[in-house]
């Protein structure tokens, strides 16, 4: 395949979005995004062997059983979760760290969990040696969130759950939104927009179908079906 450059991989995302706009309702990629995604250099996240991919727009394998996702997917869930300069962001699912460093150049700072220990310290190595400075990476489970830091302006999940963790929920700030795909493995799965207005009320809207590995953990112990 030959190699892919970060402005076709930017024109890939603005015709996916033109295509998709019935579902999303977004057609056109927010020139703020659109910056923090050329900022952003992909082959730094993704191994060796896959740097010839990076900016394909299809997700990758990084190891670990997981990947780093679909760029179009990338901007589209950033663009949902809307995050502000001075906003609070929480990430459950840091991967190789590709999306919190899109999301450090958007708001004021980003929380990002990750439950595969070998996983959380490399990415926490890359974004600091990426200079991502405003990045913080833990391993922990992430269904469970992080509380002592919340609420959170934003939370976005990189991983699929069976439901919307309640703890998560609990944590968003009034006013703020969750991203999340919500679904089984190797089945349909629905990209899910939660929002909570000052009254702590919930509504969800439901994007468009996707594929993600599935989130582990404590969210295992908890198939209850969809909660939202």
């Amino acid at each position: 395949m030959a190699r892919t450059s970060v402005d076709e991989m930017l024109l890939t995302i603005e015709l996916e979005y033109r295509f998709t706009k019935g579902f999303t309702g977004r057609g056109s990629l927010p020139p703020k995004i659109m910056k923090a995604m050329r900022q952003v250099p992909r082959d730094a996240f993704v191994p060796v062997d896959m740097k010839s991919m990076a900016y394909a727009n299809t997700p990758l394998p990084i190891g670990n059983g997981q990947t780093i996702s679909q760029p179009f997917i990338v901007a589209l869930m950033t663009d949902m979760l809307n995050p502000g300069k001075d906003d609070v962001i929480l990430e459950v699912g840091s991967g190789c760290g590709y999306q919190a460093a899109i999301l450090s150049l958007l708001a004021a700072k980003v929380y990002s969990i990750e439950i595969i220990a070998a996983l959380a310290a490399q990415t926490a190595e890359r974004l600091a040696r990426l200079g991502y400075n405003n990045v913080e990476v833990r391993q922990s489970d992430g269904y469970l969130g992080w509380p002592e830091n919340s609420p959170f302006d934003g939370i976005i999940v990189t991983a699929a759950a069976q439901h919307i963790p309640p703890p998560l929920k609990e944590q968003l700030a009034p006013g703020g939104r969750l991203v999340i795909p919500v679904g089984y493995q190797h089945m349909p799965q629905e990209l899910l927009v939660l929002e909570k207005d000052k009254n702590g009320h919930f509504t969800t809207r439901d994007l468009l179908s996707v594929s993600f590995v599935p989130l582990t953990g404590e969210a295992q112990l908890h198939r209850t079906g969809r909660s939202d």
